[in-house]
This record gives structure tokens, sequence and C-alpha cells, in this order.
């Protein structure tokens, strides 16, 4: 180990959740099986703390797990909840299964429900909204899609009733508070004569509509179409198909 002070020292888990390693869970389970290298000096004790300087790898064993984790890309209907189920309504995960996978993928995976085990949708989508949902297995793709310092783009269509003011369309664009926070800046544009588009680069709690109540508009319809780069595309709604090796978001 480096020779530094204590109190300069980082927690391993945490460097390597930090530079896209794994996620911390991971990175404890990694550290335990002894899959993980510092300076090319083999680690397996939990807690270890090391000079944010030195080099982390990870052997090919947790390289070959990290692989065979799954990340599904699902059109959320309306009336599922991203997340855990809630009363009279069932969790998006529900939907994955071998008949609603999309006829038209031809990710080379056979479905197991092994792939069911550990995912977790990687943001939210609004119980009354639909669109492209990500669940996957991957604690990096997590951490690249929601961690605090994410800068995926993620595209919406929404649909409104009411006025909307170039000042206000202004106001939407940067200049909104919400929970006591000044909202990053967004892209927002009329897509037709009742339908803007949103591009946020984060997701607070019902966002959209709340962003459009401040300015005077009422939400009739909101769908995401995109996440960085990967778009909902001709993906039917209740239906999902895997994320390709040559997909990045």
């Amino acid at each position: 180990m480096a020779d530094v002070p204590e109190t300069e020292k980082v927690r391993l888990s945490k460097l390597m959740s930090e530079r896209g390693l794994c996620s911390r869970r991971e990175a404890d389970v990694f550290i335990e099986r002894g899959w993980v290298y510092v300076d090319g000096e083999q680690i397996n004790t939990l807690g270890t703390r090391i000079d944010p300087s030195q080099t982390i790898t990870l052997n090919k064993k947790a390289q070959d797990t990290q692989t065979q984790r799954i990340t599904i890309l699902l059109h959320k209907p309306i009336g599922y909840v991203s997340a855990q189920p809630e009363k009279g309504y069932k969790a998006a995960v529900s939907l994955i299964c071998r008949e609603s996978r999309y006829k038209s993928d031809n990710a080379p995976i056979h479905f197991s429900h092994e792939h069911l085990r550990g995912l977790a949708p990687a943001g939210r989508l609004d119980i009354d909204s639909q669109g492209l949902l990500v669940l996957t297995q991957d604690g990096r793709i997590a951490k690249q899609l929601i961690g605090a310092d994410s800068q995926i783009e993620k595209e919406y269509l929404v649909r409104v009733q009411g006025g909307l003011s170039d000042k206000n369309l202004k106001l939407l664009n940067h200049g909104l508070s919400l929970d006591g926070e000044r909202l990053k800046p967004a892209q927002v544009s009329w897509q037709n004569q009742d339908q803007l588009r949103f591009i946020l680069k984060e997701g607070k709690k019902r966002q959209i509509r709340r962003m459009c109540e401040m300015v005077g508009l009422k939400v009739v319809g909101l769908k995401r179409v995109r996440i960085g780069q990967i778009k909902l595309g001709d993906l039917p709604a209740g239906e999902w198909r895997y994320l390709k090796d040559n997909e990045r978001f």
C-alpha cells in the first residue's frame, strides 16, 4: 500500500464505484472473493482504505461476472409503477417474460428467469407516464444513468393543454426551482401545436408535470422516447428487448 496519511485514504469500494468499475455492493462481493487488485496487490479485506491515486484492477472472474449482467429496455405502459408494486398496481418488472419479448429483438440471448434476479429500474417513470424504462442487473449502468453526477439526457414528448408565452417557455428551459433547488438547464421546444419536447439531465419526482403546472400548463400525456443514445423506436407498449453488446447510453 502507498505510504500516505490515513486521513487521506478512501474506502476501496467507494473508489471502485466512483470510477465506474462496479456498484458499491458489487465491490464488496469482489473484494471478499479476492478479485480486486490495488497496484497489483490482491485485496480481500472489506473496509480497506487506499490512496485515491492508486490503480485498481479487477481480475477476469470479476469481468466475466459483469459481462453476464443483463440490461433490459422496456416500453412501460401507463398504469405500471417503475419500482416496487403499489396497492392496485403492478411493478413494471412483472411485464418481463418470454411471451412479451419484442419479436424483432435479435440479441443472441435466450430468456432465463435468472435474468429477473436483481433486475432493478435505473430511473423512474411515473405511473401515469409511458415510454422507455431501463431495468438492469449491472451497477455500472445504474450509476451511469442515475448517479449524482450523471449527464445522460432523457427525452420526452409531452402533450399539454393551456397557453404558453415566450417568457414561460424560456422559464421551462431555465429558471424554475423545485423542492427549494434550482433546476438544471433543460431543452424545451414545441414539437407541434399541442406537444412539447423536453430534454433533461435530471429526474426529480414528477418533474415535467410540476414544471408545466408552474407555467399554467396541464400535462395530458407523457412519453419518454430516448435515454442517452438509446431510443424507444418502434418497441410496442408492454414489450421489451435486451440491450445489445454494441449499444451504449
